[in-house]
C-alpha cells in the first residue's frame, strides 16, 4: 500500500515511474486472482464529502451518530498504523477522512486494503463519527475499489507547476492542484450567470453556424477546411456577428450567443486560436445602452461567481493591486487618450505624415497609405490601451477601423463604438450597429484598400448579409464580450491557458507512453 512516506515519482522520471506502474499492475493482478471486481459499473453514493461536513461538522470529539453514509472519491493520503488505517478521500467537493479498523472491516474489504494505492478511486460505507482528536470521519465497514490508478500521480507540491504541463495534462492538474479545479468551477459560474443576466433581460439564446462559406464579421485570419460531399471550401467562424444581425432583421429583437470562435493567429498569454465569446444584439438601442448593459452585467457576474466585485490583479510593474468592478466605469474618447499620450492635441484633421512621425518616434510601425484615423488607432492600441487600469470605456473609434459600426451622429469620420479595457486588456467591443446597406457595402469594399489585397485578414464581401440589411434592420446595439478574459480577471489568472480546459498546444510525444504500452502488452500476454 502506498502511504504518506512514499515519494511519488516525477512522471518525467521514466525509471521510477516504471517501477511504480509494475507494482500497481501486480496489485491489479493480485486482486483479479481474488475475484475482486476492480472495474465495477456503479456505486451507490449517498453523500458528497461536503454534505457530510455540512450535516455533521458540528460534532464534538469522539462522537458516534448511528447514521450510515456511503462516500466515494480518490485516495489522496494513507496512514497505516497496523490495525488502524486513516485514509484521506477526495471528491469534487472536498476531503474527508476514512477511519479503517481491522476489527470492524468486512473480510473482502480487508483483502483489498493491502493493494490500495494513492490515486485509486474507492467507495466507503460506514457510520459517521468523529475521532478522539475531533476529526470528522467515516468509520468504514465496507471498502469498494471503483477504479485502479495504474500510474503514479505527480507530487502535490512539486508536480505540474508549469503552465504548459498543466495544460497538456489537465486531468492530472485537476487532481493535484485544487486551485485549478476552483478556476474552472468559477468559469462555469461565470457562463451560467452570463446566461442568466441576458435571459432576465429578455434576450433569446441562439446558435449560429461554426462552419461558414465566408469568414466575416471581424478582421482575422480564419481556419479553412473542405466539405467533401458539397465539394466546397468552408471556414471556421471568426465571429458570430453577421448571422446574429440577420436574426434581428428577421424580427428577433434581442438575441445572444455564447460560443466558440476560431482565429488562425498567434498564441500568447491572452490569445488562444479557439476561444469563447458572448455576442448580443438589442434592437432599438445604441452603444450607450450597451454600456449600461455591460456596467450591470459584469458586476453581477463577479458577485455570482466569486462573491465580490473587487478582484486582485497583478500590475505590470509590481504586486497584485485591488481592482473594483463596481460602476460607473470611466468613459473617455480615443482622441482624448491619444492627445494626452502625445502631449498635444491630436484630431482627425492632423496630417497623416505628422501622425506617422509621432508614431515612428515612439516605436510604433505604420503603413504607407494609412489615413489619420488608422494611425491614431495604432497609437492608441500600442501606447494608450496598456495603461488603462480601472474599467474604462474607450469611445468613438475612427471609421477606418470600424467597418460594421454606425457613423457618429456628430462626426461622420468617427463611429459609435466602444471597447472596454480593464488592467490594460480589452474585454468587450460594442457598436451602434450600421444598418444602412449602401453604407455597409461601401465600407466592405473600402476595407480592401485599407488592408491591402494580400492581407490574410481581408475577406470577400458577405453578399447575403448586405442583402439581408436591404430588408431593414432597426437601430441596434451590439456587444462582443470575451468570456475567457473575464474568467482570467475574476480568478487572478495571467495566462489564457489556465482558464481553458484544453487549450491549443503543439503536439508532443509523451515519453512515458512507450513504457506504459510495453508494460500493458506484457500483462496482456500474461493474461492470455
Amino acid at each position: 500500500m502506498d502511504n504518506e512516506g512514499t515519494t511519488q515519482p516525477d512522471p518525467g522520471s521514466a525509471g521510477l515511474w516504471e517501477k511504480v506502474v509494475r507494482k500497481r499492475l501486480a496489485d491489479l493482478e493480485g486482486l483479479s486472482e481474488r475475484e475482486v471486481d476492480v472495474w465495477p459499473a456503479r456505486f451507490d453514493r449517498t453523500h458528497s464529502t461536503r454534505e457530510i461536513r455540512e450535516s455533521y461538522g458540528h460534532l464534538e470529539a469522539d462522537a458516534r451518530t448511528g447514521q450510515t453514509a456511503a462516500v466515494a472519491g480518490r485516495v489522496r493520503l494513507v496512514r497505516d498504523f497496523g490495525r488502524l488505517v486513516f485514509i484521506t478521500l477526495s471528491d469534487q467537493t472536498g476531503d474527508l477522512q476514512l477511519f479503517v479498523s481491522g476489527d470492524h472491516l468486512a473480510a473482502e474489504s480487508a483483502e483489498l486494503l493491502p493493494h490500495l494505492d494513492l490515486g485509486d478511486w474507492v467507495g466507503a460505507t460506514g457510520e459517521v463519527i468523529t475521532t478522539r482528536r475531533g476529526e470528522l470521519s467515516i468509520g468504514v465497514d465496507q471498502l469498494t475499489l471503483l477504479a485502479k490508478c495504474l500510474a503514479p500521480l505527480p507530487e502535490k507540491w512539486k508536480g505540474l507547476r508549469d503552465v504548459e504541463q498543466r495544460s497538456r495534462h489537465r486531468h492530472l492538474d485537476l487532481v493535484v492542484n485544487p486551485e485549478s479545479r476552483q478556476t474552472f468551477e468559477i468559469r462555469s459560474a461565470v457562463v451560467a450567470e452570463l446566461r442568466s443576466q441576458f435571459h432576465q433581460r429578455g434576450f433569446l439564446e441562439v446558435d449560429t453556424p461554426i462552419l461558414t462559406s465566408r469568414a466575416a464579421g471581424a478582421a482575422a485570419r480564419p481556419f479553412r477546411t473542405h466539405h467533401n460531399a458539397l465539394d466546397i471550401e468552408l471556414y471556421m467562424r471568426i465571429a458570430t456577428e453577421l448571422y446574429l444581425k440577420r436574426l434581428v432583421v428577421g424580427g428577433f429583437e434581442r438575441v445572444f450567443e455564447i460560443g466558440r470562435i476560431f482565429r488562425n493567429e498567434g498564441v500568447d498569454s491572452s490569445h488562444n486560436p479557439e476561444f469563447t465569446m458572448l455576442e448580443s444584439y438589442q434592437a432599438f438601442a445604441d452603444y450607450r445602452d450597451v454600456m449600461d448593459l455591460v456596467e450591470e452585467v459584469i458586476p453581477a457576474v463577479a458577485r455570482a461567481a466569486t462573491g465580490a466585485t473587487v478582484v486582485g490583479r497583478e500590475a505590470a510593474d509590481g504586486p497584485s493591486v485591488p481592482l473594483s468592478l463596481e460602476p460607473p466605469f470611466r468613459k473617455v474618447s480615443m482622441l482624448d487618450l491619444v492627445s494626452g499620450q502625445m502631449g498635444e492635441e491630436v484630431t482627425l484633421d492632423t496630417e497623416p505624415h505628422i501622425l506617422g512621425e509621432m508614431a515612428a518616434s515612439r516605436g510604433v510601425e505604420t503603413r504607407e497609405g494609412w489615413g489619420a484615423g488608422r494611425v491614431i488607432y495604432e497609437l492608441f492600441d500600442r501606447l494608450s490601451a496598456p495603461g488603462l487600469w480601472e474599467p474604462t470605456f474607450v469611445v468613438d473609434y475612427p471609421l477606418e477601423v470600424s467597418p460594421l459600426a454606425r457613423r457618429h451622429r456628430r462626426e461622420p469620420r468617427l463611429t459609435e463604438r466602444f471597447e472596454l479595457f480593464i488592467a490594460g486588456v480589452e474585454f468587450a467591443n460594442a457598436f451602434s450597429e450600421l444598418n444602412d446597406p449602401v453604407d455597409q457595402l461601401s465600407r466592405f469594399e473600402n476595407q480592401a484598400s485599407l488592408l491591402g489585397a494580400d492581407d490574410p485578414e481581408l475577406h470577400p464581401v458577405d453578399e447575403e448579409f448586405v442583402l439581408a440589411l436591404a430588408y431593414g434592420m432597426p437601430p441596434t446595439g451590439g456587444l462582443g464580450l470575451g468570456v475567457d478574459r473575464l474568467v482570467m480577471l475574476l480568478t487572478g489568472r495571467t495566462h489564457i491557458r489556465d482558464v481553458i480546459l484544453f487549450p491549443t498546444l503543439r503536439p508532443t510525444e509523451n515519453p512515458l507512453w512507450k513504457t506504459y504500452r510495453r508494460l500493458l502488452a506484457r500483462r496482456f500476454a500474461d493474461l492470455s
